[in-house]
C-alpha cells in the first residue's frame, strides 16, 4: 500500500518516541492527543485520528491508562489491533493520513511486503533500495504506524537491532513480543 506525501511531525514523533522510552506518559498533554489507548499483552497502543485518517500508532508503556476509542475510526483501528493480537497473520485495512519523506515511503513500501514470520535486515532493506542500512533504521524508526507497517520485522545483521530510534528498554521487549507472536504463526 503506498504512502503519500504530506505533512509530518518529525519531530513530534522523537519527542513522543523519547518520552515513551523514559516513560514520561503521565501528563496528561502527551495522553490526551489519543482517540484511544488500548490494552495488549506487549504495551498500551496509542492510536490517533485526524479525521477520517489514521495519524499514528505509538507504543506506550504498560502501565499507561486505557481509553476506550472516542470516534469510529479510533474503534476500527482498536478491532484490528484485537485481530492482529488473536491472528498474526491478520492484515490491516485502515486509511491513513499521508506523512513522511520520499525515502521513508519507500522504505515502508519495502516493509509492509515483508510476510508475516520472516525478518529482514536493514541492509537486506538498503539493497533492495540502494540505500544504506543506517538510512533505513531512521526510515524504520520514523514510522508513524507501526504493526499496520511492521517495521518490527527489520533486524540487525548481527541481532535484533534498534526499535523505534530506540536501542533498549521496554520498545525493544515490544520488538521481541512482536517477532515472537508472528514467529508462532508460521
Amino acid at each position: 500500500m503506498p504512502i503519500q506525501s504530506g505533512p509530518a511531525a518529525a519531530g513530534s514523533k522523537k519527542k513522543l518516541a523519547s518520552m515513551a522510552s523514559r516513560g514520561d506518559f503521565a501528563g496528561k498533554s502527551a495522553l490526551s492527543r489519543f482517540q484511544a489507548r488500548v490494552a495488549t499483552p506487549f504495551a498500551v497502543v496509542g492510536v490517533r485520528t485526524e479525521g477520517n485518517l489514521l495519524a499514528e500508532i505509538v507504543y506506550l508503556p504498560r502501565s499507561t491508562a486505557t481509553l476506550a476509542p472516542t470516534n469510529a475510526l479510533a474503534e476500527r483501528v482498536w478491532a484490528q489491533i484485537e485481530k492482529y493480537v488473536a491472528d498474526p497473520e491478520f492484515r490491516f485495512k485502515l486509511p491513513m493520513k499521508q506523512a513522511g519523506t520520499a525515502f521513508q515511503r519507500r522504505v515502508w513500501d519495502a516493509l509492509a511486503s515483508i510476510p508475516c514470520g520472516q525478518t529482514r535486515t536493514y541492509g537486506d532493506i538498503a539493497r533492495l533500495l540502494r540505500s544504506a542500512p543506517r538510512a533505513v533504521g531512521q526510515a524504520c524508526g520514523s514510522n508513524y504506524w507501526p504493526l499496520v507497517i511492521p517495521c518490527h520485522r527489520v533486524v540487525a545483521a548481527g541481532g535484533l537491532g534498534g526499535f523505534a530510534h530506540q536501542s533498549g528498554g521496554y520498545l525493544i521487549e515490544v520488538k521481541r513480543w512482536l517477532l515472537l507472536h508472528e514467529q508462532g504463526a508460521n
